[in-house]
């Protein structure tokens, strides 16, 4: 199963990219690097400057369908500039219209909402985007891990950081089923 992670250039935070990449891999799945240009990404430990990591693939010459579903992690930089980039707003919307599972945590939701493929559906993040996601049509939720939906376009969704081990589980589980 070939997993798209999909970031920024920089501000994604960096334990919400490292941890489901080693669940993806240690399940025998595919992570793929997808930003938004090619060469390095700069991820981050909240406000401070972490690790970089190398791109595989860069959000303009790569399509939803080359992948059997999408990883968002959040960071609060990292979402907001994904927002603003058309083609990585298309490459999120293609998931949804191909039915493929998504998993977002932290701020990631934010590509979502600018995606406006929530409507009438249930999902948790960072609360200080409650507003927003209630906005896009969707209803918010304050829970560790939430799955919205039980066959194509299956969105799992955490809050933060401390909810990744559930968020891990969650989404490979979803994910497995699309294969199994």
């Amino acid at each position: 199963m070939r997993i798209a992670f999909l970031t920024a250039p920089e501000g994604v935070e960096q334990v919400e990219l490292t941890e489901p990449w080693k669940a993806v891999k240690d399940a025998g799945h595919e992570p793929v690097l997808v930003s938004t240009a090619p060469g390095e990404i700069q991820a981050f430990d909240h406000l401070d400057k972490a690790d970089t990591f190398p791109v595989d693939e860069v959000v303009g010459n790569t399509s939803a369908d080359s992948f059997d579903a999408l990883v968002l992690p959040g960071g609060v930089a990292n979402p907001d500039f994904l927002r603003t980039d058309e083609k990585a707003v298309a490459f999120v919307k293609g998931f949804f219209e191909q039915g493929r599972p998504v998993a977002a945590i932290c701020h990631a939701p934010w590509t979502l909402v600018e995606a406006d493929v929530l409507r009438d559906r249930v999902l948790t993040s960072w609360p200080s985007l409650r507003t927003d996601i209630r906005n896009a049509g969707g209803t918010w939720v304050d829970e560790q891990v939430k799955v919205c939906g039980n066959g194509p376009n299956t969105l799992v969704t955490s809050r933060k950081p401390d909810d990744l081990k559930a968020f891990c589980e969650a989404f490979l589980d979803v994910f497995g089923q699309r294969t199994g």
